[in-house]
């Protein structure tokens, strides 16, 4: 499998994974509270790196494209979420490799962490959002886009549970984050699935064309024809 996998084209495309991650951290999508600290279009990009290239070298890849990201920007925005944001996307990758019932745990313990701050408690039903990547535990080998809500709520578990500990932001800015973190989530979800999608099939059109050999990467079911032919187009 390594030697399939560590051929020059191959350290190519990942190379170039690696880069569209980094521009992907450099378009801001929404600013977080409590913090100078943006989502960026690297929410939908990150998450999808095991997909491609495995859980580890994709904890690894993400890791290293949000440090080197920090080193270009750090400088001018560093406070206490600088550094939190560089945790839940590991955690999200980790969640969209395979199904694993380890993939339960960073959302139980988000739950757990936050009920038992004081604040917490007393906007305890924000947190009945992390059971979302549990119920979608169930159904992420079925359906793509429970695998990225999964995906989604887990980095919000995790980063949430650390953003309660962190900041203290009293509970009434957690209530009205509710209808917020809903339609945001979403929006994150649908981006995670079109973004695999996309490099799903370039990957297998530049597979074919035996530009790359990365045929172990491809997921055959979320290939267009197979797609279409599920949806009953012919």
């Amino acid at each position: 499998m390594l030697s399939k996998f560590f051929t020059k084209r191959n350290i190519l495309f990942v190379v170039i994974f690696a880069l569209v991650g980094l521009a992907a951290l450099q378009a801001p999508f929404t600013q977080i509270v409590g913090s100078k600290v943006k989502f960026t279009l690297f929410d939908f990009f990150g998450p999808i790196a095991s997909g491609f290239i495995g859980l580890w070298p994709g904890v690894i890849a993400v890791f290293l494209m949000q440090l080197f990201n920090f080193l270009l920007h750090g400088a001018k925005v560093v406070d206490a979420g600088t550094i939190i944001r560089f945790f839940p996307a590991l955690f999200a990758v980790w969640y969209f490799h395979k199904k694993s019932r380890w993939n339960l745990l960073p959302a139980i313990l988000a739950i757990i962490a936050f009920n038992l701050h004081p604040i917490g408690r007393s906007a305890w039903y924000f947190s009945l959002y992390w059971l979302i990547p549990i119920f979608c535990y169930f159904f992420r080998e079925k359906f793509l886009l429970a695998r990225a809500l999964g995906t989604t709520f887990t980095a919000h578990a995790v980063g949430g549970a650390l953003w309660l500990y962190v900041f203290n932001l009293p509970a009434k800015v957690w209530l009205s984050l509710i209808p917020i973190v809903a339609m945001e989530r979403l929006v994150f979800a649908v981006g995670i699935v079109v973004v695999y999608l996309i490099f799903n099939n370039v990957l297998n059109w530049l597979t074919e064309r035996k530009i790359i050999r990365l045929e172990f990467m491809i997921e055959k079911k979320y290939l267009w024809q197979h797609l279409f032919v599920g949806a009953g187009v012919k």
